[in-house]
């Protein structure tokens, strides 16, 4: 027995999985990204293949904020609200903050074993390639590809998951660094909501495996959430042509949401300016100043609620009568931008950010959250006057 044991190797854990396709061999690790475990057997595959190239499942943005515990000093929080990219980061926040909250029980950071994958190959000189698609590409596909009620669906289930405050037990953290579950989990999330299963699995394992392809040398081991090991192995096996730069685009905004999103406009200024012809200018101003009020006032009422500050108050409640009549910008942004100026996040308020996501009251503590906060809630009292105002004009045509 004692003969048996010592010829087992990390190769024969059953997390392992080895296939060749044409002259390349892959080995191929299913990780937890919550477990110890996976570090370990990572480190061990790695060192005893000894391969020309180690591939991870990690593109060049998640490697940097992983390695870098000075990631946040280097983000232009004003640069990503211009671009409107805050619901962007929100939603990476919600995620990456779910998986800590569960590594914090497990005692590990999330992450640790692609880490260790890149550490063993420095350490053993071997090339390392980042073959993730743009985390950043991956989110913006997602969002887009939903509809408002599947976004509504994804915002809600998500943020309740973070404040939950069930327990979990030794039982359902072990079930957590079973590879068959969390395969199971994914097809679960597949069933549950098809477009983003397409977007963040599917989509990803098309191009993980692509990279794995043209990765260069012969022996290969992959580093690769469990999740994505019965996908990629179904890829690598494929001989369909795959072209790449067709999942690296984020997919345009449908036609039908632009000419919405400017028909709600051109019907409230059409109605204005009906209303001036028809019943006089008294009553045209009267309903501007109707307008401007149903919209700055539920705006600015969201601000206070966020205790925001006074000049992002004041800004949002002239700045939504404005941008309630057009799709480029929301209040919400107009207000998010003003918030950051005045009352910038420190360095440690970025740090603590996961742990302080989990609980509610430090959103209004933690000036990072505050601005998510003020975004939310200005936005949405926006909604809100544009609902209300859009309804008394269109009224006061008959």
């Amino acid at each position: 027995m004692d003969n048996i044991a010592q010829n087992v190797t990390a190769l024969d854990n059953p997390d392992v999985t080895k296939i060749k396709i044409g002259n390349k061999y892959f080995t191929i690790i299913g990780t937890a990204h919550i477990s110890k475990k996976s570090a370990y057997l990572v480190r061990n595959v790695i060192e005893e293949v000894k391969p020309d190239v180690v591939c991870v499942e990690l593109d060049a943005q998640r490697y940097e904020a992983l390695s870098n515990k000075k990631k946040w000093e280097s983000l232009d929080l004003k640069s990503i609200i211009k671009k409107k990219q805050l619901t962007t980061l929100l939603i990476n926040i919600i995620l990456s903050s779910y998986q800590k909250k569960l590594g914090e029980k497990l005692g590990v950071m999330p992450g640790t074993e692609l880490l260790e994958a890149t550490k063993v190959a420095k350490e053993l000189n071997i090339p390392i390639e980042l073959v993730d698609r743009n985390v950043k590409i991956t989110l913006r596909r997602a969002w887009n590809k939903m509809s408002f009620f599947q976004k509504l669906k994804f915002a809600t289930s998500g943020l309740a998951g973070i404040f939950e405050k069930k327990e979990l037990t030794e039982e359902d953290l072990e079930e957590l660094k079973n590879k068959d579950v969390l395969t199971e989990l994914m097809n679960e999330f597949g069933r549950v909501m098809p477009v983003l299963k397409e977007v963040l699995i599917d989509e990803r394992d098309t191009y993980i495996s692509e990279k794995m392809k043209i990765a260069k040398g012969n022996n290969i081991v992959a580093v690769v959430g469990a999740g994505h090991v019965n996908g990629i192995l179904k890829k690598l096996e494929s001989t369909d042509k795959i072209d790449l730069s067709e999942i690296e685009i984020i997919p345009p905004v449908s036609s039908v949401w632009k000419w919405v999103g400017w028909s709600i406009p051109a019907i409230i200024v059409a109605s204005l300016i009906y209303i001036g012809y028809a019943k006089g200018m008294a009553a045209a101003q009267y309903n501007v100043i109707f307008w401007i009020l149903a919209n700055g006032i539920p705006s600015a009422i969201g601000g206070i609620l966020a205790l925001a500050h006074p000049a992002t108050i004041i800004s949002v409640f002239f700045a939504a009568p404005l941008t309630s009549l057009s799709p480029l910008i929301g209040a919400g942004y107009v207000a998010a931008f003003v918030q950051a100026y005045f009352r910038p996040p420190v360095v440690k308020e970025f740090e603590t950010l996961s742990e302080d996501f989990n609980h509610i009251k430090m959103w209004w503590k933690n000036k990072l959250l505050r601005i998510f906060l003020v975004f939310i809630l200005t936005g949405l009292g926006s909604a809100v006057g544009t609902y209300v105002g859009a309804y008394k004009i269109i009224s006061n045509l008959f």
